[in-house]
């Protein structure tokens, strides 16, 4: 397993699932997680030791609230840890902030608020840095993503 998705609670599924998608469309494998910072710390920790222990390179972390999953995450971790901040409250502000604002020393990649997308997509590029066939992929999707927005770009705009 090359990543880590932990959220925490089972409500926040179905915004998660969209880091998992970007995961399979690389062949990056994955397992998720639901556990709560809160509710089950040490359940999470115990998970954070065993993921490390199976190889695990990269851990996505979506919280919404008081947002402190990717946070004590990556205070018991040095693997990369990437915060989906999720629209629970506040437009999803209080989230964003609450994992965007770590303190000096335990950094936390944040990505826009329900947009677990883009955290697989992170996590693919920290893992092609040294995966040369991964790099490959990568390119080829940025490339695939370029010409399909043209295509369709090129037909002009109705309203």
């Amino acid at each position: 397993m090359k990543v880590a998705i932990i959220f925490g609670s089972k409500s926040d599924k179905d915004i998660m699932k969209g880091a998992a998608q970007a995961l399979k469309e690389f062949d990056v494998e994955y397992q998720a997680y639901i556990l709560s910072a809160h509710r089950v710390p040490e359940k999470l920790l115990e998970v954070i030791k065993d993921v490390e222990a199976a190889g695990c390179e990269c851990i996505i972390a979506g919280a919404g609230l008081a947002a402190h999953l990717p946070g004590v995450i990556a205070s018991h971790t040095s693997k990369p840890v990437i915060g989906v901040p999720i629209n629970a409250a506040l437009n999803g502000l209080d989230s964003l902030l609450s994992i965007v604002q770590m303190p000096k020393s335990i950094p936390v990649a944040t990505v826009g608020i329900n947009n677990s997308y883009n955290a697989g997509l992170l996590a693919v590029q920290m893992l092609a840095i040294g995966d040369g066939e991964l790099s490959q992929k990568l390119k080829k999707y940025r490339k695939d993503m370029k010409a399909k927005f043209v295509n369709e770009n090129n037909q002009g705009v109705e309203f």
